[in-house]
């Protein structure tokens, strides 16, 4: 019984090794610099531990920004891709003709390079000396005035954002939630035909119950990739989104690591561990609520 204990440890070795030294040890040394106030990057010296960074990251209007463009973000993204991906995916079960070449037509944008896609996204919407884009082409066409998307009001630039967002993550959904809906027993479904229920009843007592942890498990990863959110900015708006308002938490990071007022990296884990908080008290609170309800659908 002994050997076989040790036996199994040996085998987990490689990768608890693996997780030392890329996430624990990482985790480790943010916290360690979140704590030293004054640390000078070039002699490697600190004046003393506390919480000054926390302070001033949360007095930083930058990252206030940041926060608030976040949150926007994650409250219209992953509730209306995750809506959409459902209707979709509803639609997608309930054809037969073609469906295959629907779904590959739905999954194209998940493999499609990001920046590619947000550089299309900015040819479309952003307003140059030669052109409107089209989609103000078509504002005009039906009697509207042109809105200059990228480069104007906050409300356009954040609309942009968000429909860029939810064109990106929709792909994947769809695949899951297609597949989710697929792997439903069909004998439920011709019981309650058989009974003359509803579809509408149909879909809230048995498809949503059925499918219920895909798509709470969607929720969950939508919450945390939308929250980290970066490189859908930078596609739309370039590398300086302080100066176009855009900028998001991640995005907060890396400017106080490597962009133009770098070289701050107490200020980087200060802000990195507020995100890790806010992303880990979201994740504990839908996985409670998944829970309780998965509790009661039983």
């Amino acid at each position: 019984m002994k050997f076989d204990k040790i036996k199994a440890w040996l085998y987990l070795l490689p990768a608890l090794v693996f997780l030392a030294i890329f996430m624990v040890y990482p985790l480790i040394d943010v916290l360690i610099y979140s704590a030293e106030e004054n640390y000078n990057f070039a002699s490697q010296t600190f004046t003393g531990i506390g919480s000054e960074n926390f302070l001033f990251v949360l007095s930083d209007p930058y990252f206030l920004q940041a926060l608030k463009n976040t949150f926007i973000l994650v409250i219209i993204t992953v509730p209306l891709s995750t809506g959409l991906a459902l209707l979709i995916s509803l639609g997608l079960s309930s054809i037969k003709t073609l469906r295959h070449l629907f779904q590959t037509v739905y999954f194209l944008p998940y493999v499609t390079n990001t920046l590619a896609v947000g550089l299309v996204f900015m040819i479309l919407f952003k307003k140059t000396p030669y052109s409107d884009g089209l989609v103000n082409v078509l504002i005009k066409l039906f009697g509207g005035e042109a809105v200059d998307f990228i480069d104007g009001p906050y409300a356009a630039k954040m609309f942009v954002m968000c429909f860029y967002t939810v064109w990106v993550v929709l792909p994947f959904k769809i695949l899951v939630l297609t597949s989710a809906l697929a792997s439903v027993n069909t004998d439920y479904y011709r019981a309650a035909k058989v009974d003359g229920t509803p579809k509408w009843r149909i879909f809230t007592r048995i498809t949503l119950p059925m499918i219920s942890p895909m798509l709470f498990y969607l929720i969950i990863t939508g919450f945390i990739g939308a929250f980290k959110a970066y490189s859908d900015a930078v596609a739309l708006f370039g590398t300086n989104l302080n100066e176009a308002g855009m900028n998001t938490i991640v995005g907060y990071i890396y400017d106080m690591l490597y962009g133009d007022s770098g070289g701050y990296p107490s200020y980087a884990a200060a802000a990195a561990l507020i995100l890790f908080a806010i992303v880990l008290t979201i994740t504990v609170i839908n996985l409670i609520v998944s829970k309780k309800t998965a509790i009661n659908a039983k």
